[in-house]
C-alpha cells in the first residue's frame, strides 16, 4: 500500500517514536513537581521547548505546547482577539485557511465580531496589496496559512506581514503544513503549528506569542503553559515532536529536491495520461510533496474507493467526498472544478516507484468510473445539425455532481455556436463546477438564476 495523504498525517518519524518510547520510562511525572521523578520530566520538558523554538526560530518561552494544532489556532485567536479588544473587533483571515481557522472567525462573528475573508485567485494565493486593503483601524488580528494543505500553494507571508506590522496588527501564521520544510520568514506575530503533520505524534500542537504582544489567555487559567494551555501536556509525546522536527528538518534539503522532482512528475505527467484533467496550485510557488488534480466526469468518493483497492490512499476536496455534501471551501474559493479532486502529497521516503505506478494505474481508474457514469468519451466536437433549437433544457434536478456536468458535456454539440443550454441543478458543487467546467473546455458561462426546485446555469457555446 503506497500512503500519499502526508498532508493529513505524516507517518510517524522513526526518531519520533524512539523518543516517545524512550521518554514514556523518563517523562511520566509531573514536571511542575520538585521530587527526582519531577525534576527529570522538568529537564526533558525544556528540552524540548528549547529545540522546538529554534526550529521554529523563536524564544524559548515565547512557545507553548497544546493539545493539539487545532487546540493552538483557537487559543491564538482567541486570546490575541481579547487581548487588542480596545483596538477594535476586526478579524482578517484568507478565504482558504483551515476550518480550525474559519470555524474560530464564526465564533468570533458570531459574538459580535467583524470578519473580512480576504479573496485568493485560481492558484490559491492571496495578493499581498489585496490584504493590505483588508486592514482597518479596529483590526484587532490578522490571520494567514504559511502554505495552503489542500492545493500546496505557498502564500506571500512576509509580504503580508510587513503590512500587517506597518498598521500595528498582529498577524497570526498556521504554519501546520510548512513548519517541517523550514521556519516561516517575515515579522509574524503569532503562529501555531501541529506535531502529527511533521511525522510526530497526534495530540501535539504548539502556540508562539512573541514578547510585546497583548495575549490575554481565554478560558479558566491554568499554571501550566504560561496559562496559554491547561491541562497536564502528553510529555513523552511532546519529546518525540520536537525530536522529529529537528529530524526531519535535518533531512528537508534532501527530501525537498526528491519530492519536487516527483510532484512535478505527477503534474507534467496527469493531463497528458488522463483526458479532461485540471492540475491546481501554484505551479512555482508550493510545498515540495503536493501535487492536486481534478478530472471531469468523476465521482470524487469513488475516485478515492478505487484508487484504495488499487493500492494507494489519497484524499479529495471534492463535495461527494464530504459528510456535508458542499465542494471544498479551498477550491471553491479558487474558483477550481471540484469534481473528481484528488490531493496527492507525498511523505518524506516516497519510493519512485510507487509513483510510476500510481501514474501507470491513474488512466484507467479514472476510465473505469467515467464509464459507469456514462461520461462522454469526448466533448465539443459535435457538429450541430440544420433546424435545431438554438436552446437546449438539461433537468439535472435530485441529481450529485458529476452528473449535471456530464449531461452538459453531452448536449453542448447539439446546439449551434452561439445558442445556449440551460442547466437544471439542486446541488451546490454544480455552482462551482459548471463554470469551471466551461473554462476548461472553451465554453462561455452566462450566469445562474433561481429556479424550481434548485438553480438554472445557463452556458453558450463558442466551440
Amino acid at each position: 500500500m503506497s500512503y500519499f495523504d502526508a498532508a493529513s498525517a505524516a507517518p510517524l518519524h522513526a526518531v519520533a517514536r524512539q523518543a516517545l518510547t524512550a521518554s514514556l520510562d523518563e517523562g511520566w511525572a509531573d514536571p511542575a513537581r520538585l521530587y527526582r521523578e519531577g525534576r527529570r520530566a522538568r529537564m526533558l520538558l525544556d528540552a524540548a521547548r528549547e529545540a522546538t523554538a529554534e526550529a521554529v526560530g523563536c524564544r524559548a518561552d515565547e512557545l507553548v505546547f497544546t493539545a493539539s494544532g487545532t487546540s493552538a489556532v483557537h487559543s491564538g485567536i482567541a486570546g490575541a482577539l481579547a487581548g487588542r479588544r480596545r483596538a477594535g473587533r476586526h478579524l482578517i483571515v484568507s478565504a482558504v485557511e483551515h476550518s480550525s481557522v474559519l470555524h474560530a472567525a464564526e465564533v468570533h462573528q458570531a459574538g459580535g465580531g467583524t470578519v473580512t475573508e480576504v479573496t485568493v485567485g485560481r492558484t490559491g494565493a492571496v495578493s499581498p496589496s489585496g490584504f493590505a486593503a483588508a486592514l482597518r483601524p479596529d483590526t484587532a488580528l490578522a490571520c494567514l496559512q504559511s502554505a495552503n494543505h489542500e492545493v500546496g500553494t505557498v502564500q506571500p507571508v512576509a509580504e503580508v506581514a510587513a503590512s500587517c506590522r506597518a498598521a500595528g496588527v498582529p498577524l497570526l501564521v498556521d504554519a501546520a503544513q510548512s513548519l517541517g520544510w523550514g521556519p516561516v520568514e517575515g515579522a509574524w506575530s503569532l503562529l501555531a503549528a501541529s506535531a502529527h503533520k511533521w511525522g510526530g505524534p497526534p495530540g501535539v500542537g504548539l502556540l508562539v506569542v512573541r514578547k510585546g504582544e497583548r495575549f490575554a489567555p481565554q478560558g479558566p487559567r491554568d499554571e501550566r503553559e504560561s496559562g496559554r494551555a491547561a491541562g497536564f501536556g502528553n510529555l513523552p509525546a511532546i519529546v518525540a515532536a520536537a525530536a522529529s522536527l529537528r529530524a526531519v528538518r535535518a533531512e528537508a534539503a534532501e527530501e525537498e529536491v526528491r519530492l519536487r522532482e516527483l510532484t512535478e512528475r505527477i503534474r507534467a505527467r496527469v493531463p497528458g495520461l488522463v483526458p479532461e484533467v485540471e492540475v491546481v496550485g501554484d505551479p512555482e510557488r508550493r510545498l515540495p510533496g503536493i501535487v492536486t488534480f481534478s478530472c471531469l466526469y468523476v465521482d470524487g468518493e469513488t475516485l478515492l474507493h478505487e484508487l484504495d483497492r488499487a493500492g494507494f490512499s489519497v484524499s479529495s476536496g471534492s463535495s461527494c467526498t464530504s459528510s456535508t455534501l458542499t465542494p471544498s471551501h479551498v477550491l471553491r474559493a479558487m474558483g477550481v472544478l471540484s469534481e473528481g479532486n484528488i490531493r496527492v502529497s507525498l511523505p518524506p521516503g516516497t519510493r519512485e516507484e510507487d509513483v510510476e505506478r500510481f501514474l501507470a494505474v491513474l488512466p484507467e481508474v479514472v476510465a473505469g468510473v467515467r464509464e459507469k457514469l456514462g461520461a462522454p468519451v469526448s466533448t465539443g466536437e459535435a457538429v450541430s445539425r440544420p433546424g435545431e433549437d438554438t436552446a437546449l433544457v438539461v433537468d439535472a434536478l435530485g441529481r450529485r455532481c458529476p452528473i449535471p456536468v456530464i449531461e452538459l458535456a453531452k448536449v453542448i454539440g447539439d446546439v449551434p455556436v452561439g445558442g445556449t443550454v440551460r442547466v437544471l441543478a439542486d446541488d451546490e458543487a454544480a455552482r462551482l463546477d459548471i463554470p469551471a467546467w466551461c473554462e476548461m473546455r472553451g465554453q462561455q458561462y452566462l450566469g445562474e438564476e433561481p429556479a424550481p426546485g434548485g438553480t438554472s446555469y445557463t452556458i453558450r457555446r463558442l466551440t
